[in-house]
């Protein structure tokens, strides 16, 4: 071990105020200046690199060192973003919320970057509690704040912490994007170079909102589609996957007339370990399960789920087995669905647009042609997709959906709860099922299917690696079907989506499109066809699968 690096370590010791990481780091100096190998391993991982500031803010493993979330990375985050706004500022004391889920160290670091803020000038608001994502970007536009921060990890694993951005004013609460992550990323090194956080001013003069934002986003989600005479009869069952979505959920029901569901109460109030789940994410396997269970002993119709910090939704219906099995949805069968609900509202609206990542269902551009309204393919991630024009409904594969832009310019589990919740109610008065509707979707616009390839790995260079070998030796075909052409976004004609992936479009009018993930360590594939029933469609994707698992052992 280099005495630079033990140096290193032993300054960020000094500047943290969080006795457990210093106990933490004390432990892996002394065992690496001893020569233990295994601590001066950790040392070079923790403090070779920086844990990167992007378009997704911060994430990352709690622990110290500048490869960590912990409170001095925290600190300098909230001093980087705070310089970052006075120097934007036209005049006047730029005004930030802040607020937090229920993991590991999310209050502390909330309350860290309120003092932070306020100690640098700024009008600094705290939530009142710990609450979903979404309410959080809802608070920016309400109260017409400069910006907001969000300490959450979303889904990831359970000793994971994260720092999300969102502008207000003409950003009108959306997520970062290019140039500002690299603008506020700049500001940030600055701080981190000056040196001790110890030295920043903070101040305990920050503000704590009262309920009434709470309320105000309880009535404008309650709105998003009131309770219809039907809804009485509905038979549905919830979890919160340990998160914070089941109170402000429970709440909105009341509100909208809804039926309380019957819950997981495993999973239904905030748990920062997250015991029931190997991860915490809707779409992994096993993560339903007891859902599933507990839907089965209620002879539910259908169950609604959100990830830990409510932003995402899933749905699971039964599937028609004799031995009352039950499935989870697609994100893009959900997407399609409520953006069949939102273009049918804006039917005749001038400028009226549904926009979706370039790696969802082309269905959607199938539903706003049918419509007469514009269509929208952006890059993954919401802060591409709340900024398309004139956009009423917006979606990503990976369970996220935008049903109520006038209000929120962000993905929002809740507020897409309660418009599936509003579809489920409409088609029990027909007679009919969310299976039955998803049917009706095929026939109208066409039968789409889609399917995801997804490889976690260890050592990120094995993605990289996968995707220098597509680049250098392209395949020719998927399972047996042949690719009539090939796109690189990174390489995208100006004015179009760029980024690291590649898009194949097959002759037989089908889809594959790799990318690396944004958040995890993974490499996705996405697949995507049209069939002439839905039975062809689901057999086309089973065999683009195939073929691209086959080829991915035989590039990692």
């Amino acid at each position: 071990m280099s005495e630079d690096r033990l140096a290193q370590a032993r300054a960020w010791m000094r500047q943290d105020p969080d006795h457990e990481t210093r106990d933490e780091l004390a432990s892996l100096i002394t065992r690496s200046a001893a020569g233990d190998e295994h601590a001066a391993a950790e040392l070079d991982d923790r403090f070779g690199s920086r844990l990167a500031f992007g378009t997704a803010g911060l994430r990352g493993e709690l622990g110290a060192g500048s490869n960590r979330m912990n409170r001095v990375l925290v600190a300098q985050a909230a001093a980087g973003f705070a310089s970052y706004l006075r120097e934007k500022s036209s005049g006047g004391r730029p005004a930030v919320v802040i607020g937090y889920d229920g993991r590991r160290n999310s209050r502390v670091f909330a309350t860290d970057s309120a003092e932070v803020f306020a100690g640098a000038g700024l009008r600094a608001i705290l939530l009142p509690r710990l609450l979903p994502t979404p309410v959080l970007a809802f608070a920016v536009r309400h109260l017409g704040a400069d910006a907001g921060v969000m300490v959450t990890a979303s889904h990831n694993p359970p000793n994971d912490n994260g720092y999300k951005v969102y502008l207000g004013g003409a950003d009108e609460g959306s997520q970062i994007v290019s140039p500002a992550d690299a603008e506020i990323a700049a500001h940030i090194q600055r701080i981190a170079d000056a040196g001790d956080v110890s030295a920043l001013p903070r101040s305990s003069d920050y503000e704590t909102v009262g309920e009434d934002v709470v309320e105000a986003y309880i009535t404008a989600t309650a709105a998003v589609a009131p309770a219809p005479g039907a809804a009485s009869g509905l038979r549905w069952v919830y979890t919160a996957m340990h998160g914070v979505g089941w109170e402000t959920l429970s709440r909105i029901l009341r509100s909208a007339g809804y039926p309380q569901p019957s819950v997981v109460d495993e999973q239904l109030r905030p748990d920062a370990t997250f015991r029931t789940v190997a991860f915490p994410n809707p779409e992994e396997p096993g993560a339903m399960d007891l859902a599933f269970a507990r839907a089965r002993r209620a002879k539910a119709d259908f169950i609604l789920a959100n990830d830990p910090d409510a932003d995402r939704l899933a749905v699971a219906i039964p599937d028609g087995t004799a031995d009352g099995g039950w499935r989870r949805l697609t994100g893009n069968e959900v997407g399609l669905l409520l953006g069949a609900r939102a273009a049918r509202a804006a039917e005749g609206t001038p400028g009226a647009s549904l926009a979706c990542s370039l790696v969802s269902s082309p269905g959607l551009a199938a539903v706003a042609a049918h419509h007469g309204l514009d269509f929208h393919e952006t890059l993954t991630g919401f802060k591409w997709i709340s900024r398309a024009p004139g956009i009423v409904f917006g979606f990503e594969e990976a369970l996220g959906y935008l049903v109520n832009p006038g209000t929120i310019r962000d993905k929002d589990g809740i507020s897409a709860a309660v418009a599936v919740l509003g579809l489920a109610a409409d088609a029990r008065e027909r007679g009919l099922t969310l299976a039955d509707l998803l049917a009706e979707l095929g026939d109208t616009y066409g039968h789409f299917a889609s399917g995801q390839v997804s490889v976690r790995v260890e050592d990120l260079s094995v993605i990289a690696n996968v995707m220098l070998s597509l680049r250098s030796l392209p395949p020719t075909q998927f399972g047996g079907h042949a690719i009539a052409a090939t796109e690189d976004l990174l390489a995208a004609a100006a004015g179009q989506p760029s980024g690291d992936v590649l898009r194949y479009r097959l002759t037989d009018g089908s889809r594959v499109i790799v990318r690396p993930s944004g958040t995890e360590p993974k490499l996705k594939v996405y697949l995507d066809a049209k069939g002439e029933s839905a039975e062809s469609a689901k057999s086309l994707i089973a065999e683009l699968e195939a073929g691209v698992r086959a080829l991915l052992e035989e590039r990692s």
